[in-house]
């Protein structure tokens, strides 16, 4: 960017003068006419025109800067992290840009060997997969963009769409830097959305030739999940009086196993008083970033005076059941996920008069190498201030209230099940200025694939509140939005869930089993309400009908008595097609039980039991992802990479 070329009117004596562009010469004219006679012309002293000249230089520089804002990150600034593996011999760092539709990889690999590969897949599997690899013979080092079939064999994509900035070498290890637009249009490509991403990663022990020769079976390999497109919201100004409270769980002895569940009680001081949550983040005890999975705050029930002190593996014997009593939640973290911000004019409220001053701490270790006798004493630190905000923020439950008549037959790739909010709900308890959802916290237990809440107007659906596509229970955090939505008297929030049952041979009912399911979204919003539960079941009346036509149409004897519960008679169905499909059409159509409830658990007033579902004459349209143009032809090989000579360790 240049200054223009301004043009000053001549003074008699002398001439016209510019100011030129910078670092190019200014002239100055004399201040004096011929035979010393002043000019009528103002005298411009040494020290003002320097002192215009910088004032354009700042005006220039007050330009380039505003012309930059919103432009893309730089490629050596990567504001995100996560360990790839459990040693955390690989590191990725990653930044988006949302202008230009594109991430931006920094891939550090601490102990290099032969090569190694990277990329994403809908699951974490090794097959059907959009892979970047590095490969060596040894002699050479090459860097291309690949795909995986169905058998796992490597295939180079001839659309090169990881694109290579730099690789080198640093006392650290090995940084491969590389970018990847969300969006290809190849076929053979992942497309990168909102959700979770399945990061999958393996190490070359080994130089091999070509990529073809190269075995997935036999590397060493893993995955990670991540929220790779994170919010580019800004972070708000924090109270001068904040003070922090770590709720950390002391010199934990990390179980030598895959999986395990920590519990830890918390007791806040007597007399607490009321407080606003501003903020949270992780506290991770060195050495465990890859083994720390992801942690929760619950505070427990206020109806309960007490509650037992426990530290120990949350599935045990020995937890008291009044700990299950511990459900409401403060604080998420996942790993991957950055510090967890409030907006300026709302905080969560904990302390004070109805308030419990007990809190449980859950920490998922997933430690797959099995590690003994790691100590752990991670956590989450939560910023506090004693001056409230405007706003009490709120957490709604949407989705399906956990009962066993929302059930999922065995042996299903995709089965559908909607929990709905309907404006019936939202008439009566909420506020006429609405609400502000600006977080959400989707949940399912393990056969969850899909989540998605919409919300609904006046029959039509107006936007997309949470989604996520490649949805896993292994991998749950509360989300900033995007954008804040509004939510209004009268209007419909509609959460569906998708499930795969293909590796199971019984009906799987609603429950608080993790082997039974939930569809669940919390929503984080301003201002609190009253309104702490809006979900829905199918009718019990109706779903007696269903058992009561499928005993007729079937051979086989089911139970359909009184005394039979409704898991018994679930796993008393023969699931052929024709079951199937009934059960998908009762509750595509039959009426529901609506659950429009306050933090009592009392329902608001009302007529709640057979309502009718919903109608929606029309639906949102399906975004078609935009391709990036090509930067370039596109290279018909992968690229030779130099990396010097590759040595066996």
């Amino acid at each position: 960017m240049q200054l223009r070329s301004i043009t000053y009117p001549a003074c008699p004596g002398g001439p016209a003068h510019k100011w030129q562009k910078p670092g190019a010469s200014v002239f100055l004219p004399s201040m004096q006419t011929s035979g010393n006679k002043r000019s009528p012309c103002p005298s411009f002293r040494l020290r003002e025109v320097a002192s215009m000249y910088f004032t354009m230089i700042m005006v220039f520089l007050v330009i380039l800067v505003v012309a930059l804002q919103g432009t893309a990150p730089r490629e050596n600034y990567f504001p995100y992290k996560v360990p790839l593996d459990p040693q955390s011999f690989l590191e990725l760092s990653w930044n988006v840009s949302y202008p230009e539709q594109v991430v931006h990889f920094q891939l550090l690999v601490k102990e290099p060997k032969f090569g190694l590969l990277f990329g994403m897949s809908d699951r974490g599997e090794f097959e059907n997969a959009d892979l970047a690899v590095l490969w060596s013979d040894g002699h050479r080092s090459y860097f291309g963009d690949a795909w995986s079939d169905e058998k796992g064999q490597l295939h180079m994509d001839s659309q090169q769409d990881y694109h290579l900035l730099k690789a080198h070498r640093t006392p650290e290890g090995l940084y491969l830097v590389f970018r990847r637009a969300f969006s290809t249009c190849d076929p053979k490509d992942y497309l990168i959305e909102d959700g979770t991403v399945h990061l999958i990663y393996g190490i070359l022990e080994k130089p091999v030739h070509s990529l073809q020769a190269i075995n997935i079976s036999a590397l060493h390999k893993g995955l990670q999940r991540v929220q790779l497109l994170k919010p580019n919201i800004s972070i708000p100004e924090l109270p001068s009086d904040m003070k922090t409270m770590e709720i950390r769980a002391p010199d934990v002895i990390i179980p030598s196993q895959e999986t395990t569940y920590w519990c830890y009680m918390v007791e806040l001081p007597d007399s607490f008083p009321r407080h606003h949550i501003v903020m949270y983040e992780p506290v991770i005890t060195a050495g465990n970033e890859a083994i720390v999975h992801h942690m929760e705050v619950f505070q427990c029930a206020a109806e309960f005076d007490s509650f037992p002190h426990y530290n120990g593996p949350c599935d045990s014997k020995m937890k008291p059941d009044r700990l299950n009593y511990c459900r409401h939640v403060l604080a998420a973290w996942a790993m991957g996920a950055q510090a967890f911000y409030y907006p300026e004019e709302a905080g969560l409220a904990f302390g004070g008069p109805g308030s419990s001053k007990y809190l449980r701490l859950e920490i998922h270790y997933h430690n797959p190498l099995v590690f003994k006798g790691r100590q752990d004493s991670s956590g989450i630190r939560l910023y506090y201030t004693a001056t409230l905000r405007r706003y009490d923020a709120g957490i709604m439950e949407l989705g399906l209230v956990y009962t066993p008549v929302m059930a999922i037959p065995p042996g299903e790739a995709g089965f559908l099940l909607n929990g709905y909010c309907t404006d019936k709900c939202t008439q009566v308890a909420l506020p006429p200025a609405g609400i502000h959802i600006f977080a959400s916290q989707l949940h399912t237990h393990l056969t969850g694939r899909k989540v998605v809440t919409i919300l609904s107007r006046e029959g039509r659906e107006r936007e997309v509140v949470n989604a996520d596509n490649h949805y896993s229970p292994h991998f749950q955090e509360i989300r900033m939005l995007k954008k804040v939505v509004s939510v209004f008297p009268g209007d419909v929030l509609i959460t569906t869930c998708m499930y795969n049952t293909e590796d199971r041979n019984q009906a799987t009912v609603g429950g608080f089993s993790i082997t039974d399911e939930m569809c669940v979204n919390y929503v984080h919003y301003y201002p609190q309400t009253q309104l702490e539960l809006c979900k829905s079941a199918v009718d019990s009346g109706y779903l007696q009908r269903y058992f009561n036509l499928v005993n007729r149409f079937n051979d086989e004897e089911i139970c359909t008595c009184p005394q039979a519960s409704v898991t018994q008679q679930f796993s008393s169905v023969p699931w052929n097609a024709f079951n199937r499909d009934v059960l998908k059409s009762l509750y595509d159509f039959a009426p529901i039980s609506m659950h429009c409830n306050k933090s009592s658990a009392v329902r608001f007033p009302g007529e709640w039991e057979k309502q009718p579902l919903p109608r929606i004459t029309r639906v949102l349209p399906e975004s078609a992802p935009s391709c990036q143009p090509a930067l370039g032809p596109p290279p018909a090989s992968p690229a030779l990479v130099n990396l010097g000579r590759v040595k066996a360790e």
